[in-house]
């Protein structure tokens, strides 16, 4: 089973706006191609010692996505790094926080195959994910609205982003691990997605 492709920038959707969905779709497919005739338990599987999982690429993807269409939809507060009270950056990059945010939690949870979760919902919400990047997208007025990026340590300070900017790294992200599960996948089982 794979996602199907993913669906096509809406007539509404024309020139640059059309191109980049489509150049997004690619990379999803590509993504997606490597499940193509597994069961749940293979994406699953950790077949390295990186311990990635096809079906956590995929379900991280479609949240790196989905974070940062609803940064582009909402602004800064779709994307909150909030740190428990007492805690450093310092503490959480050194990893000796007494806790952590919930939303480092559910990072880690991205990359793993959770029990109950399988390849066809996985692949669902990934859809689901992709057809709202297409709706947002329509509906802005232009792709160089920009809004300021939220405090982390990885974003510059008083950095701002475009979202056409955000789509470009969602594209590179999606890419980069598209290549991540081809080499999962052929661990596996020697299949390639090419």
């Amino acid at each position: 089973m794979t996602m199907t492709s993913s669906p096509a920038p809406s007539s509404a959707v024309e020139g640059e706006r059309a191109d980049i969905l489509a150049e997004l779709a690619e990379a999803r497919a590509a993504l997606t191609t490597t499940v193509r005739g597994l069961d749940d338990a293979r994406i699953a599987e950790r077949p390295t010692v990186s311990g990635l999982r096809l079906g956590g690429l995929i379900k991280h993807v479609a949240s790196i996505e989905e974070g940062w269409l609803r940064f582009v939809a909402d602004g800064p507060s779709a994307l909150r790094y909030d740190l428990p009270e007492g805690v450093t950056w310092e503490d959480f990059k050194a990893g000796t926080a007494q806790t952590y945010p919930q939303w480092a939690i559910d990072r880690q949870t991205e990359f793993q195959v959770l029990p109950g979760e399988t390849l066809a919902g996985i692949l669902a919400r990934y859809e689901e994910v992709a057809a709202r990047t297409t709706e947002i997208v329509a509906a802005l007025p232009d792709l160089s609205v920009t809004h300021p990026l939220p405090e982390a340590p990885w974003h510059e300070p008083g950095g701002v982003r475009s979202a056409r900017r955000v789509l470009l790294h969602v594209i590179a992200e999606t890419a980069q691990h598209a290549g991540h599960a081809d080499i999962l996948r052929e661990t596996i089982d020697g299949q390639t997605s090419t």
